[in-house]
């Protein structure tokens, strides 16, 4: 059996990547951690993966840290194949407008410089809004210049076509920002170079590049599903070119063309937590209440709706784009000895590739055996190196949010999301807020900003016309006053870089989104929002995908957990009925 190395750094979620490769077949896969075990493999390797996930300060530290850079320099220059990707891709630039630090530079292997997605991008401004980044979730690769010409839309480049959807999770690119830049990419395809562009907005990126023995992508093929599984396949066969296949295609005709360029993201959630007898089960509530109506309170048991990773792995099947595993009894114990949500996780990843969230419990904690004080980004570290590709962070937001407006917004760096997003990048901290309305006469009552509520039918019980959305933590047990607007625009300050926005009032309701929070906060955020919470039928995602706002994704749970709706329902309704651009891969073939 052959062997696949891997370049790790500790920078994210490896397992995903392993896991596969496996998945491809006929491989064995060894990591390499350091220029010492570079040395010692370095006569066996013939197939090098070079992964990156994070802040690419912090990347670039670690490969002149462990003494990476030259090894990798010349076992390129050795002719032998590479592949990079995201950070991994971005490392072969020469700079980038994420790191500051002068002394740690890129690889230079394209003089180019590597910029931020811009939020006030024209296209969305003149639209009132303003461009989410990080770009997360499925875009396309619009064009790809291959042997100095065009590709036909039926070639494949390493696998990668202008037909599949691939998932893309980032804050900076190789931007055409000017006719400088774009020269430089001329000059290096007609030297050469091969190089396939997408759009976010009205921005051109990279998404991959070649050159002889070298190939890297900005998206990561090891979350973008089967297609992304192809072009995996592709470099460890050196398939450079080949036929776009029927099962690739998915429907096109009188399809939009969204703003941003993204599919309609559709997650699937599952709020895991011990019964009674201490087995994990998913359950789902009815405001946060996940226990069966009983008589007798002392007899009500947790309402058990399945085995986590046998509901993940079929909401995958089903087409899900992500799948988010919520911990909701969290608060009462450490992930550090939660060993079966971390089985769950590393299990779950094996057979899923798309995105894996996984919330709970994630702040500082102190070892309950040893009594040593553990970062927050060593508990997220933990979940990483088990399959996930980003934390949810809800209580501890909340405290954190409370002390950056006690301390006139001052940054401590100390802080769970600060720590976490300084290492494994903004991408990899979502914030989950969970939120329930509170009426007030007069926005005079309130520092929070307030929604004037235009339909009579839902004033407050005392005619109130005015609310806010009061956050609460601990699983909705314990109120704050502190609004979910300004949690949201605390942290995303603090280096959050996606919002899971809950509704407590719409939780299990089967009545559709809250619009009128999911507005407030999204039309003042510049991260990605997920609307979550009510969603009873595929009417509720169109509805949501419709807002003028621009809502970035929506997020289903009880409506699949029930068998009503598999997820692909949803998106072909989307896509039939409202010509919405959605990913479907179910057809697509290894």
């Amino acid at each position: 059996m052959k062997t696949v190395y891997v370049i790790d750094v500790e920078s994210g979620n490896l397992q995903s990547l392993f896991n596969a490769i496996k998945r491809i077949g006929g491989y064995d896969v060894k990591f390499i951690h350091d220029a010492k075990e570079f040395a010692d493999y370095n006569d066996s390797i013939e197939k090098l993966i070079f992964p990156g996930v994070g802040n690419y300060a912090h990347f670039i530290k670690q490969l002149h840290d462990r003494e990476l850079v030259d090894p990798i320099t010349k076992y390129i220059e050795s002719g032998r194949a590479l592949m990079g990707i995201c950070v991994g891709l971005q490392a072969f630039f020469e700079s980038s407008e994420e790191s500051d630090n002068s002394e740690y530079q890129g690889l230079g292997y394209l003089k180019f410089g590597l910029s931020k997605f811009n939020k006030s991008d024209p296209v969305f401004t003149q639209r009132k809004q303003l461009k989410a980044v990080p770009h997360i979730g499925w875009n396309s690769v619009n064009t790809i210049k291959a042997n100095n010409t065009t590709l036909s839309k039926t070639t494949s480049f390493f696998g990668i076509n202008t037909v599949n959807k691939y998932y893309f999770v980032h804050s900076y690119a190789a931007i055409l920002k000017d006719e400088q830049q774009e020269k430089v990419i001329s000059e290096a395809i007609s030297n050469g170079w091969d190089i396939a562009f997408a759009r976010y907005g009205s921005e051109i990126f990279l998404a991959a590049v070649s050159y002889k023995n070298f190939f890297a992508t900005q998206f990561h093929p090891e979350k973008s599903g089967v297609a992304g599984l192809k072009v995996i396949k592709s470099f460890l066969e050196g398939s450079r070119f080949s036929e776009v296949t029927t099962s690739d295609a998915q429907p096109v005709d009188n399809i939009e063309n969204t703003l941003s360029g993204l599919t309609r993201r559709i997650i699937a959630c599952l709020d895991v937590r011990s019964n009674d007898d201490g087995d994990l089960v998913v359950t789902k509530g009815d405001q946060y209440n996940v226990r069966e109506s009983s008589g007798d309170s002392d007899e009500s048991k947790v309402r058990n709706l399945g085995k986590p990773v046998e509901l993940a792995t079929r909401y995958y099947n089903q087409g899900a784009d992500e799948v988010t595993f919520l911990n909701i009894t969290s608060f009462r114990n450490s992930p550090l000895k939660d060993l079966p949500m971390l089985k769950v996780l590393s299990t779950a990843a094996e057979t899923i590739f798309v995105p894996l969230t996984v919330g709970g419990g994630i702040k500082d904690l102190v070892d309950p055996i040893s009594g040593e004080k553990v970062p927050a980004a060593k508990v997220a570290s933990l979940y990483f190196r088990s399959g996930a590709d980003k934390v949810s962070i809800g209580s501890d937001a909340v405290t954190i949010a409370e002390n950056y407006y006690a301390n006139n917004k001052h940054k401590t760096g100390t802080t769970s999301i600060e720590t976490i997003s300084a290492t494994f990048g903004s991408q990899a901290v979502v914030i989950s807020v969970d939120p329930k309305r509170k009426y007030v006469s007069s926005p005079s009552e309130t520092t929070m900003e307030t929604i004037h509520i235009q339909d009579p039918s839902k004033y407050g019980p005392a005619g109130e016309k005015y609310c806010y959305y009061q956050v609460t933590s601990q699983g909705g047990r314990v109120t704050h006053e502190l609004g979910a607007l300004e949690l949201c625009l605390a942290c995303e300050d603090l280096g959050a870089g996606e919002i899971l926005l809950n509704s407590i009032d719409h939780d299990g309701s089967n009545k559709g989104f809250n619009l009128e929070l999911l507005r407030q906060v999204k039309e003042k955020a510049s991260i990605p929002v997920i609307a979550s919470s009510g969603a009873g039928k595929p009417e509720h995602f169109q509805e949501v995908f419709d807002m003028d706002c621009g809502i970035d994704a929506a997020l289903g749970a009880g409506l699949f957990h029930r068998g009503e709706y598999e997820v692909n329902d949803v998106k072909r309704y989307l896509q039939k009925e409202c010509s919405m651009d959605v990913r479907l891969d179910d057809t697509v073939e290894l």
